[in-house]
């Protein structure tokens, strides 16, 4: 049977981007996109992108008052929204641009439209027509919710949050993850009055309990009014705000509330029920390790698929996918060891096991260190730096390392370099310390505070 395309991708985020282009560039596959919104998906359009240039505004306040302490006849006015939107705008359309381009320039037409599977060959697009293609691609991502119980109470998720004409005074934020706390620093920094909600004994679950509550202490201190233990039982418009209720008995109002309480695969009305693919529970597509779905001509990767939900892993997943189908190389993403970071402020840079998940495999050393780094302390800032090696007793490989503080990110992206590689702590005491740094402590940490 003759087709249309070799390969018709669905979503034009980090993930089905990445794969068209190498089908198309690097294999010389015959390759369609649909993407019914803007290109680039979350991370470019409502995500990771415009949050970290948020995080970097919301920095300013405090880099001011360092400079007056380092000596500067520095000072700073109010923060100006409406401009700072504009800018955020345009530099989103700018990157929009890019991504379209590189589409353009790979050979991949482009549909600016819905598309839904009609069978496993066949792509119905919202414009009226179907086209067929021997292999295609789901990769649509995810998308915040906001509980049923509150859907129609008018409440922001991270999707609005960018979009708001001007910033609310007061907002409670409900969640304890990466994306609720990062919000809670970025409008605490902006100047807006925060309030958090979590229901769970420390924010960040899933990450290192001691890196957490290191994160939640400074937040606290930084002026995040966080409730933890707390949930949201009553709510109601007041006011011109909104009232609401804690299951605590805490009671308030506010200018605005923001659900981080999760993200859900966009796999909704794909048609794929219909092909009798079945999903998981929570929506999600179920793959193999070649992202292949259950239906042979149909495949996913990043979000939808609720595998490692990270631009980076969506688009290494898509390269391998187009590497395997269109390149005669199979090979599927090694899921188990990914750094990450977290844009609080303080900053958490993460890879491999936290203490509590390496106990429970092995006998294991914790080395970690918490100090007042050196820019701050100068400043007359009461900040405080962690850094953390969690090691394996038996073979003294590095199982993990947690770093909170300044440019986490940028240092945990090189320890992952060496941690991948199976470095052992004696490697890290091999290596020379850079000074001063804050970095260094990682390579002079020499006795563990404790081995279970």
């Amino acid at each position: 049977m003759a087709f249309d395309y070799d390969l018709f991708v669905i979503g034009g985020g980090s993930g089905g981007v990445r794969a068209a282009r190498i089908a198309a560039a690097d294999h010389g596959a015959k390759v369609a996109l649909a993407e019914e919104y803007r290109m680039g998906g979350t991370c470019v359009i409502r995500g990771c992108v415009p949050k970290k240039l948020m995080v970097f505004a919301s920095e300013f306040p405090g880099a001011v008052a360092d400079a007056q302490a380092y000596g500067w006849d520095a000072q700073i006015g109010a923060f100006d929204w409406p401009r700072f939107r504009s800018a955020l705008d345009a530099e989103l359309a700018r990157l929009e641009g890019i991504y379209r381009s590189n589409l353009e320039k790979a050979g991949v037409t482009i549909f600016n439209a819905r598309a839904t599977l009609a069978d496993p060959h066949t792509v119905a697009l919202g414009e009226g027509r179907s086209v067929t293609a021997k292999h295609i691609l789901i990769a649509t991502g995810g998308r915040p919710f906001v509980p049923a119980k509150w859907e129609e109470m008018g409440c922001l998720t991270s999707n609005e949050v960018f979009q708001l004409e001007q910033l609310p005074e007061s907002i409670l934020i409900v969640g304890g993850g990466y994306i609720a706390s990062e919000f809670a620093c970025i409008l605490n920094g902006l100047g807006v009055k925060v309030t958090q909600f979590y229901r769970g004994a420390q924010i960040l679950r899933g990450f290192d309990d001691e890196a957490r509550g290191h994160i939640a202490d400074q937040m606290q201190a930084d002026g995040v009014d966080l409730h933890l233990g707390t949930d949201i039982v009553d709510m109601e418009p007041r006011d011109g705000g909104t009232w609401v209720k804690a299951s605590t008995g805490h009671d308030a109002s506010y200018d605005a509330v923001m659900f981080a309480t999760g993200r859900a695969p966009n796999s909704d009305g794909l048609g794929l029920g219909d092909l009798g693919l079945e999903l998981k529970r929570n929506g999600a597509i179920p793959v193999d390790d070649y992202s292949q779905t259950a239906i042979p001509s149909v495949f996913a990767v990043g979000d939808v698929t609720d595998r490692v939900n990270l631009t980076p892993v969506a688009i290494r997943e898509g390269h391998a996918f187009a590497d395997t189908v269109f390149g005669a190389t199979p090979r599927a993403v090694d899921h188990s060891l990914i750094a990450s970071a977290v844009f609080t402020q303080p900053e958490l840079g993460t890879i491999g096991l936290s203490e509590e998940e390496a106990r429970d495999r092995e006998p294991i050393h914790v080395f970690c260190a918490a100090f007042r780094p050196m820019h701050s302390l100068f400043a007359g800032r009461n900040e405080r730096v962690m850094m953390k090696l969690v090691v394996s007793q038996k073979t003294d490989r590095v199982l993990g390392c947690h770093i909170v503080g300044d440019h986490a990110g940028e240092m945990i992206q090189l320890a992952a370099v060496a941690i991948g590689m199976g470095a052992t702590k004696a490697d890290f005491d091999r290596t020379m310390a850079v000074h001063p740094t804050m970095a260094e402590e990682l390579v002079t940490m020499r006795n563990p505070v404790r081995s279970s």
